[in-house]
Protein backbone atom coordinates (compact mmCIF):
# COMPACT_ATOMS: atom_id res chain seq x y z
CA UNK A 1 0.00 0.00 0.00
CA UNK A 2 1.30 3.48 -0.80
CA UNK A 3 2.47 5.40 1.75
CA UNK A 4 0.46 8.68 0.52
CA UNK A 5 -2.76 6.69 0.70
CA UNK A 6 -1.65 5.64 4.26
CA UNK A 7 -1.43 9.20 4.91
CA UNK A 8 -4.64 10.03 3.75
CA UNK A 9 -6.92 7.13 5.09
CA UNK A 10 -5.40 7.92 8.73
CA UNK A 11 -5.95 11.89 7.98
CA UNK A 12 -9.76 11.51 6.95
CA UNK A 13 -9.99 8.92 9.98
CA UNK A 14 -9.15 10.97 12.34
CA UNK A 15 -10.73 14.23 11.31
CA UNK A 16 -13.96 11.80 10.77
CA UNK A 17 -13.80 10.48 14.40
CA UNK A 18 -13.09 14.33 15.82
CA UNK A 19 -16.40 15.58 13.88
CA UNK A 20 -18.75 12.43 14.57
CA UNK A 21 -17.66 12.82 18.43
CA UNK A 22 -18.69 16.58 18.22
CA UNK A 23 -21.49 15.87 16.21
CA UNK A 24 -22.93 13.64 18.78
CA UNK A 25 -21.89 16.06 21.73
CA UNK A 26 -23.99 18.15 20.51
CA UNK A 27 -26.74 16.56 20.18
CA UNK A 28 -26.63 15.59 23.50
CA UNK A 29 -26.43 19.20 24.98
CA UNK A 30 -29.80 20.22 26.23
CA UNK A 31 -31.78 23.61 25.19
CA UNK A 32 -31.08 25.25 28.29
CA UNK A 33 -27.07 25.03 27.80
CA UNK A 34 -25.42 28.24 27.52
CA UNK A 35 -22.17 28.71 25.41
CA UNK A 36 -20.82 31.37 26.86
CA UNK A 37 -19.53 29.79 30.39
CA UNK A 38 -17.78 27.47 28.16
CA UNK A 39 -14.00 28.38 26.68
CA UNK A 40 -13.71 29.48 23.62
CA UNK A 41 -11.21 26.87 21.81
CA UNK A 42 -10.64 28.64 18.36
CA UNK A 43 -7.93 30.87 20.00
CA UNK A 44 -6.49 27.49 21.94
CA UNK A 45 -6.50 25.76 18.77
CA UNK A 46 -5.00 29.15 16.98
CA UNK A 47 -2.10 29.06 19.24
CA UNK A 48 -1.65 24.85 18.80
CA UNK A 49 -1.61 24.99 15.34
CA UNK A 50 1.25 27.83 15.23
CA UNK A 51 3.74 25.86 17.70
CA UNK A 52 3.03 22.45 16.45
CA UNK A 53 4.01 23.99 13.15
CA UNK A 54 6.42 25.68 14.29
CA UNK A 55 8.01 22.93 16.38
CA UNK A 56 7.81 20.87 12.93
CA UNK A 57 9.21 23.52 10.57
CA UNK A 58 12.12 23.99 12.56
CA UNK A 59 12.89 20.30 12.50
CA UNK A 60 12.96 20.49 9.16
CA UNK A 61 15.30 23.51 8.98
CA UNK A 62 17.60 22.04 11.46
CA UNK A 63 17.85 18.97 9.93
CA UNK A 64 18.31 20.48 6.01
CA UNK A 65 20.81 22.51 7.79
CA UNK A 66 22.86 19.40 9.31
CA UNK A 67 22.46 17.97 5.80
CA UNK A 68 24.38 20.36 4.12
CA UNK A 69 27.05 20.87 7.18
CA UNK A 70 27.47 16.63 6.34
CA UNK A 71 27.94 16.99 2.82
CA UNK A 72 30.87 19.86 3.27
CA UNK A 73 32.43 17.68 5.63
CA UNK A 74 32.04 15.00 2.94
CA UNK A 75 33.65 17.26 0.49
CA UNK A 76 36.57 17.92 2.54
CA UNK A 77 36.96 14.41 3.33
CA UNK A 78 37.23 13.12 0.08
CA UNK A 79 39.61 15.88 -0.73
CA UNK A 80 42.10 15.07 2.20
CA UNK A 81 41.96 11.70 1.92
CA UNK A 82 43.35 12.27 -2.02
CA UNK A 83 45.51 14.65 -0.80
CA UNK A 84 47.21 11.82 1.67
CA UNK A 85 46.88 9.00 -0.93
CA UNK A 86 49.68 11.58 -2.96
CA UNK A 87 51.57 12.42 0.05
CA UNK A 88 52.09 9.38 0.81
CA UNK A 89 53.15 7.56 -2.57
CA UNK A 90 56.82 9.53 -2.34
CA UNK A 91 57.06 6.33 -0.38
CA UNK A 92 57.17 4.03 -4.00
CA UNK A 93 59.57 4.08 -6.68
CA UNK A 94 59.30 7.42 -9.06
CA UNK A 95 57.46 5.80 -11.82
CA UNK A 96 54.63 4.16 -9.64
CA UNK A 97 54.42 7.51 -7.44
CA UNK A 98 53.88 9.40 -10.49
CA UNK A 99 51.17 7.48 -11.70
CA UNK A 100 48.95 7.33 -8.66
CA UNK A 101 49.93 11.16 -8.36
CA UNK A 102 48.77 11.70 -12.27
CA UNK A 103 45.77 9.51 -11.55
CA UNK A 104 44.86 11.28 -8.55
CA UNK A 105 45.16 14.45 -9.83
CA UNK A 106 43.34 13.22 -13.12
CA UNK A 107 40.28 12.30 -10.63
CA UNK A 108 40.40 15.81 -8.34
CA UNK A 109 40.60 17.70 -12.01
CA UNK A 110 37.51 15.46 -12.91
CA UNK A 111 35.53 16.22 -9.62
CA UNK A 112 36.15 19.86 -9.99
CA UNK A 113 35.83 20.85 -13.46
CA UNK A 114 33.16 18.50 -14.69
CA UNK A 115 31.08 16.15 -12.21
CA UNK A 116 30.48 19.33 -10.06
CA UNK A 117 28.48 21.31 -12.30
CA UNK A 118 26.56 17.87 -13.66
CA UNK A 119 25.76 17.12 -9.91
CA UNK A 120 23.95 20.62 -9.18
CA UNK A 121 22.42 19.85 -12.84
CA UNK A 122 21.40 16.55 -12.34
CA UNK A 123 21.59 15.63 -8.54
CA UNK A 124 23.48 12.70 -9.47
CA UNK A 125 27.51 11.76 -9.51
CA UNK A 126 28.93 10.21 -13.00
CA UNK A 127 30.28 7.09 -13.87
CA UNK A 128 33.60 8.17 -15.23
CA UNK A 129 34.40 10.07 -11.78
CA UNK A 130 33.97 6.55 -10.17
CA UNK A 131 36.07 4.91 -12.83
CA UNK A 132 38.49 7.58 -12.54
CA UNK A 133 38.85 6.53 -8.75
CA UNK A 134 39.25 3.10 -9.57
CA UNK A 135 42.13 3.14 -11.32
CA UNK A 136 43.27 5.18 -8.32
CA UNK A 137 42.51 2.41 -6.23
CA UNK A 138 44.12 -0.03 -8.70
CA UNK A 139 47.48 2.21 -8.79
CA UNK A 140 47.86 1.63 -5.01
CA UNK A 141 46.41 -2.08 -4.67
CA UNK A 142 48.11 -3.51 -7.63
CA UNK A 143 51.71 -2.18 -6.44
CA UNK A 144 53.60 -5.25 -4.32
CA UNK A 145 56.22 -3.01 -1.68
CA UNK A 146 59.76 -3.70 -2.32
CA UNK A 147 60.86 -3.55 0.96
CA UNK A 148 59.95 -2.81 4.72
CA UNK A 149 59.73 0.50 3.93
CA UNK A 150 57.29 0.20 0.96
CA UNK A 151 55.44 -1.98 3.02
CA UNK A 152 54.54 0.40 5.42
CA UNK A 153 53.16 2.68 3.32
CA UNK A 154 50.82 0.08 1.70
CA UNK A 155 48.14 -0.17 4.18
CA UNK A 156 47.80 3.86 4.97
CA UNK A 157 47.75 3.87 1.33
CA UNK A 158 44.82 2.11 1.34
CA UNK A 159 43.14 3.45 3.64
CA UNK A 160 43.33 6.53 2.56
CA UNK A 161 41.55 5.07 -1.03
CA UNK A 162 38.77 3.91 1.14
CA UNK A 163 37.96 6.58 3.04
CA UNK A 164 37.64 8.78 0.01
CA UNK A 165 35.73 6.24 -1.74
CA UNK A 166 33.21 6.28 1.51
CA UNK A 167 33.15 9.87 1.27
CA UNK A 168 32.24 9.87 -2.50
CA UNK A 169 29.20 7.27 -1.77
CA UNK A 170 28.65 9.43 1.20
CA UNK A 171 28.28 12.56 -1.63
CA UNK A 172 26.35 10.78 -3.92
CA UNK A 173 23.47 10.29 -1.36
CA UNK A 174 23.85 13.99 -0.87
CA UNK A 175 23.92 15.10 -4.22
CA UNK A 176 19.69 15.19 -4.65
CA UNK A 177 17.29 16.33 -2.52
CA UNK A 178 17.04 15.11 1.39
CA UNK A 179 13.56 15.46 2.22
CA UNK A 180 11.08 13.17 1.37
CA UNK A 181 7.99 13.86 -0.29
CA UNK A 182 5.69 13.06 2.81
CA UNK A 183 7.59 16.06 4.61
CA UNK A 184 7.11 18.41 2.14
CA UNK A 185 3.71 17.58 1.74
CA UNK A 186 3.32 18.15 5.40
CA UNK A 187 5.01 21.20 5.70
CA UNK A 188 3.29 23.32 2.66
CA UNK A 189 -0.17 22.31 4.53
CA UNK A 190 0.75 23.09 7.55
CA UNK A 191 1.62 26.56 6.47
CA UNK A 192 -1.64 26.84 4.38
CA UNK A 193 -3.21 25.81 7.79
CA UNK A 194 -0.87 28.26 10.00
CA UNK A 195 -2.12 31.12 7.47
CA UNK A 196 -5.64 30.32 7.35
CA UNK A 197 -6.05 30.25 10.72
CA UNK A 198 -5.58 34.02 10.75
CA UNK A 199 -9.45 33.94 9.17
CA UNK A 200 -11.00 31.95 12.05
CA UNK A 201 -9.79 35.41 13.99
CA UNK A 202 -11.62 38.53 13.97
CA UNK A 203 -8.91 40.27 12.04
CA UNK A 204 -10.21 43.75 10.83
CA UNK A 205 -8.88 46.52 8.32
CA UNK A 206 -6.79 47.95 10.61
CA UNK A 207 -3.23 48.85 9.35
CA UNK A 208 -1.66 47.52 12.43
CA UNK A 209 -3.88 43.69 11.71
CA UNK A 210 -3.13 43.85 8.10
CA UNK A 211 0.88 44.43 8.54
CA UNK A 212 0.94 41.83 11.14
CA UNK A 213 -1.00 39.65 8.98
CA UNK A 214 1.32 40.37 5.72
CA UNK A 215 4.58 39.40 7.97
CA UNK A 216 3.04 36.16 9.28
CA UNK A 217 2.97 35.45 5.83
CA UNK A 218 5.96 36.89 4.24
CA UNK A 219 7.92 34.83 7.15
CA UNK A 220 6.03 31.13 6.63
CA UNK A 221 6.84 31.71 2.95
CA UNK A 222 10.51 32.80 3.74
CA UNK A 223 10.97 29.75 6.11
CA UNK A 224 9.79 27.39 3.37
CA UNK A 225 12.16 28.88 0.55
CA UNK A 226 15.10 28.26 3.36
CA UNK A 227 14.18 24.53 3.67
CA UNK A 228 14.18 24.76 -0.23
CA UNK A 229 17.40 26.38 -0.78
CA UNK A 230 19.28 23.90 1.94
CA UNK A 231 17.39 20.61 0.43
CA UNK A 232 19.69 20.19 -2.22
CA UNK A 233 23.30 20.75 -0.74
CA UNK A 234 25.05 20.90 -4.06
CA UNK A 235 22.68 22.77 -5.99
CA UNK A 236 20.45 25.62 -4.89
CA UNK A 237 22.17 28.74 -2.88
CA UNK A 238 24.48 28.76 -0.53
CA UNK A 239 25.96 25.34 -1.85
CA UNK A 240 28.69 23.03 -0.80
CA UNK A 241 31.50 24.12 -2.58
CA UNK A 242 34.42 22.29 -4.30
CA UNK A 243 36.97 24.71 -2.46
CA UNK A 244 38.65 21.69 -0.29
CA UNK A 245 40.04 20.28 -3.60
CA UNK A 246 41.02 23.62 -5.09
CA UNK A 247 42.79 24.34 -1.39
CA UNK A 248 44.65 21.20 -1.80
CA UNK A 249 45.13 21.06 -5.42
CA UNK A 250 46.20 24.33 -6.30
CA UNK A 251 46.86 24.18 -9.78
CA UNK A 252 43.74 22.05 -11.17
Amino acid sequence: MSQWLVLGIAMAAVCGVVLIITVLKERRIGDDDDPTETPDVIEYLTMMVGVVYAIVLGLAIAGVWEARSAAEDTVRTEAQALHEVGARARAYPAPVRDRIRADVEAYASYVVHKEWPAMADQGRLSGHGTDLLTKVRADVTDYHPANDFEAQSYQPLVDQVGVADAARSARADAAGSTLPGVVWFGLVIGGAISIGVMFTLQIRRSGRELLMAGLFSALIAFLLFLVWDFDSPFSRGITASAEPFLDLFPHL
